[in-house]
């Protein structure tokens, strides 16, 4: 008997080897009259009177109204597949998709939802790439303060009225990245790893993969609504490309430029003007002569390149289109432009804020009667978890909050018509223990590992009372947090923030495609060498796979509560903006 169980076991799964894959993926939730790319790939060459595929028993045809085209060998080998390009189903219910070659045969189900009537003029979307409870803990602590065991305040991200646990994995792997986490917010549709916008298939090429259609292609389709993403990382990077594009990888940024010209967001607002400059020009890094910032005036768009460029084209009454670009990377963190002055804030001086980018968002976006969809991003979280630099993280966190709550108070003078939705878009595996005993100016006669305090030892941090703006002016006090990383490279740990610039842990080892710890901080009082949990190939610490926490308020955000997955975020937003609602 368990020999023939595993027998069956075994064909089982060599028959799902070699079966049809279907896109949409099975358990699909689509939007009414949402567009999106039909493909079926089958393991092996077909001639076409081989193929066949149902949609409920009826022919494929009947459901989306025209034929696919066969391709009999595609990527010129011997595999076969259909494929039927920008089709919508339009009747709410459960859709029973079958595909077989004579042989073997797939099933998958789709459930098509339409939505009630529109209940919000705008949405805003903040996404803090990396968000995680370590950073919202010790973003409180730093921006309110904590005396006998309560913060003396909430974080606005916090402070709103309706709260979810949301799941981040991929359709490929439990751990995900921010263009297919993103990308599930924007579309409600799983994807792979470094993919948005799209069902990443089997072929080779980044853009010809089944897509499925955004919310800024909806908002605007469907109601006319203005677009804005704002970001402070590359414009081109993953959470907000995956606003607008339709890419296998993430990092073709010069095609992501060429598709935000396509879309033109109303407001688009970040780092990365590198991709938009010509080769040649100074700082460019396309690979072709187009001018992108120049066709994006030409197009009617106020071109901005520091923050008093921004706040004067967005207070103009008769902009309505704006770019502002303000790095040829990603944009400098709070702690270097604000206070240490590091980073590369001497080679670009007049960085905004990212809140000073969110109200020149709202002044443009404000100005369509259709309402808006804005997306927010605190990118910094990531970068700066990535590399192991915390209190850079938790000045990149409080900035976030202090957008959100920018926000909120902007709503709150309109009435009920703005819905505001807060997470991350994945999380680090972070954790605060305790605080770091350490007054900086001696080199200490023990190792600073020994000057970690826990418990009750632990306290409560020194750092200064905060600016108006949540900010304590000094972290180099003499009890910090104590913030550290379960997934990490060979690196140098100081235990002590970084003054003299972000960190960089690791540095390229003499093997091929491996990293060791770098030698910038070996000297430093007190560093130790911590060998890391990760393999030797991977330069920085890594994303994890706990859930986020969603955080909202406003016109529809009551959807929000319990245990979500990323792709119901989608569906929050088109249920409170009615984008599946049938007149």
């Amino acid at each position: 008997m368990r020999l023939l169980s595993a027998t069956a076991a075994v064909l089982l799964a060599a028959t799902a080897a070699n079966a049809q894959t279907i896109y949409p993926l099975d358990r699909a939730e689509i939007l009414s009259g949402a567009k999106f790319d039909f493909k079926v790939e089958f393991p092996g060459k077909l001639s076409p009177d081989r193929v066949k595929v149902t949609v409920n028993g009826a022919d494929y045809v009947s459901a989306f109204g025209k034929a696919a085209e066969f391709i009999e060998r595609e990527e010129g080998k011997d595999q076969s597949a259909i494929i039927l390009r920008d089709v919508a189903l339009q009747k709410p219910g459960t859709f029973q998709v079958r595909a077989t070659d004579g042989t073997s045969s797939r099933e998958v189900a789709w459930t098509v939802y339409e939505t009630g009537p529109r209940r919000a003029k705008n949405v805003i979307l903040f996404i803090g790439d990396g968000l995680s409870l370590a950073h919202r803990v010790a973003a409180r602590y730093l921006s309110k303060g904590i005396t006998e065991g309560k913060a003396k305040g909430r974080l606005a991200i916090d402070d709103m009225p309706h709260m979810a646990l949301v799941a981040t994995a991929g359709s490929d792997s439990i751990i995900t990245d921010s263009a297919n986490s993103a990308s599930a917010y924007a579309t409600g549709h799983k994807t792979a790893t470094n993919a948005m916008g799209v069902y990443a298939d089997r072929t080779e090429s980044p853009f010809d993969d089944p897509k499925v259609e955004t919310v800024s292609s909806l908002v605007k389709r469907r109601h006319g609504m203005a677009v804005g993403i704002v970001t402070n990382t590359e414009i081109e990077d993953a959470t907000p490309a995956a606003m607008i594009a339709h890419t296998r990888r993430r990092a073709t940024f010069d095609q992501i430029v060429e598709q935000f010209y396509a879309a033109k967001p109303e407001v688009l607002m970040g780092g990365g003007s590198a991709n938009f400059l010509p080769a040649g020009a100074p700082g460019a890094r396309r690979k072709d002569n187009a001018d992108y910032i120049e066709k994006f005036r030409e197009a009617g768009y106020a071109v901005a390149q520091t923050g008093p460029d921004m706040t004067a084209a967005a207070k103009a009454s008769g902009t309505t289109r704006l770019l502002g670009l303000f790095h040829t990377g990603a944009m400098d963190g709070v702690l270097d432009r604000k206070f240490l002055k590091g980073g590369t804030v001497k080679r670009f001086p007049e960085q905004p804020d990212l809140t000073e980018q969110m109200q020149a968002a709202l002044d443009v976006l404000s100005r369509n009667d259709k309402g808006f969809f804005l997306m927010v991003e605190s990118g910094m979280i990531d970068r700066y978890s990535h590399a192991l630099d915390m209190e850079r993280a938790v000045y990149e966190t409080i900035v976030l909050d202090n957008a959100v709550k920018l926000a909120k108070d902007w709503a709150g003078k309109r009435g009920n018509d703005t819905l505001i939705l807060v997470l991350g878009d994945h999380t680090h595996p972070l954790s605060l223990i305790g605080t770091i005993e350490d007054d900086m100016t001696a080199t200490p006669n023990a190792p600073l590992r020994e000057r970690v305090r826990t418990y009750n030892e632990a306290r409560f941090p020194t750092y200064p009372a905060p600016d108006q703006d949540g900010y304590p002016n000094r972290v180099d006090v003499d009890r910090r947090l104590a913030i550290f990383s379960a997934a990490a490279p060979d690196y140098y740990e100081t235990f002590r923030p970084k003054l003299d610039g972000p960190n960089d842990p690791t540095a390229p080892a003499p093997e091929p495609r491996s990293f060791e710890a770098n030698d910038r901080y070996r000297g430093a009082p007190g560093a130790m060498l911590r060998l890391g949990n990760l393999p030797r190939y991977l330069a920085a610490s890594v994303h994890s796979g706990e859930d986020v926490v969603l955080t909202a308020t406003g016109p529809g955000s009551e959807r929000v509560h319990g245990q979500m997955d990323n792709t119901e975020v989608f569906r929050v937003i088109a249920e409170a903006l009615g984008l599946g609602h049938r007149d």
